[in-house]
């Protein structure tokens, strides 16, 4: 299920990521709620809010670091709580997603843009959210044991 959650992600991370750049050109936007909400393709060249712009190789190599500790942790994951590994699942799907982005294409794609907030993608809300579960995980019951 673990796999299948983060291949779930990934795929529909790329899938809508390839539809924005399909139909819709940089800075292009279309108002889904309007001046609330709107879909707008943007190429992000760094992080979250923009920041670390251009260090692309900074985050290929951060990105495959988590991915071999999550390879080498995996035996003790898949023995986690189901919370945990969705929310692992969710992190390390998101994680993928966007290093797909900016190894193929130099930049990771947003499109989500709720115009007080910076310009997101799927993967990223599956990032947060994965990191937020984690969190309320470790805070309500502590951290997993063996």
């Amino acid at each position: 299920m673990f796999i299948a959650f983060i291949a779930a992600i990934i795929i529909i991370d790329q899938l809508v990521k390839y539809y924005i750049r399909l139909t819709m050109l940089p800075g292009m936007s279309f108002p889904v709620i309007p001046d609330i909400f709107s879909i707008t393709y943007i190429q992000n060249p760094g992080a979250a809010f923009g920041i670390l712009e251009n260090q692309r190789l900074f985050f290929i190599i951060v990105t495959l670091i988590i991915l071999v500790c999550s390879a080498y942790f995996y035996p003790k994951i898949k023995k986690m709580p189901f919370f945990l590994r969705f929310a692992f699942s969710l992190l390390l799907g998101g994680a993928i997603g966007n290093l797909i982005d900016r190894i193929r294409l130099g930049i990771v794609v947003d499109f989500f843009d709720f115009h007080i907030w910076p310009v997101f993608n799927i993967a990223d809300m599956a990032i947060v959210c994965g990191v937020c579960m984690i969190i309320y995980y470790i805070f309500t019951k502590g951290l997993p044991e063996d």
